[in-house]
């Protein structure tokens, strides 16, 4: 299985973070949307879209590299992103937008981000989620990711579904986890 991530990360990295854990796992490049040649995505059976979420929905940058993503057939994505909740409530448009092009979402992950805004901004760098993502966050990215590896490799019995490096114990916390679908 070929995989590759594709994020954007805006103010602190939180999502950037999350990409790592997740190609390390995934053995995976990560790129931005800008370092995205569109020809070879064809050249990937998964692909992982993430940002951080503003206004309720992923960053107007994935949606534009999206828009020229030519039809997809046979194609797995995961979706994933960090903001204030840790929820995947917000996904839905990117998950619709994927499946126009042909992609089947086969998961979702979302984790709590540091952020600050308002009054908060002015204040100083204080805000909410502060030290978010840690290192928990990042054990859990990575297992996710490797479950999206096994589900990929189910249907393969010549590869088998090793991680690079040791499996790790799930780290559920919170009543907003992660879902494999």
């Amino acid at each position: 299985m070929k995989a590759l991530v594709i994020y954007i990360s805006r103010y602190y990295g939180n999502t950037k973070k999350i990409a790592q854990a997740m190609a390390q796992a995934l053995d995976a490049p990560v790129l931005t949307p800008l370092q995205v040649e569109i020809e070879s995505l064809s050249n990937y059976d998964l692909i992982g879209f993430g940002s951080g979420i503003y206004y309720s929905k992923h960053d107007r940058g994935l949606f534009h590299l999206i828009q020229h993503i030519p039809q997809a057939q046979n194609k797995k994505a995961f979706l994933f992103s960090t903001n204030r909740l840790g929820t995947t409530t917000n996904h839905e448009l990117l998950q619709e937008a994927l499946k126009e092009k042909g992609f089947t979402v086969i998961g979702e992950f979302s984790c709590k981000g540091f952020e600050h805004w308002g009054v908060m901004k002015i204040v100083g760098d204080i805000g909410i989620n502060e030290g978010k993502p840690d290192e928990e966050d990042l054990k859990d990215a990575a297992e996710f990711a490797a479950k999206l590896r096994k589900k990929q490799y189910a249907h393969s019995p010549n590869i088998p579904p090793e991680l690079p490096y040791p499996s790790l114990k799930k780290q559920t916390r919170g009543l907003f986890w992660r879902k494999v679908v």
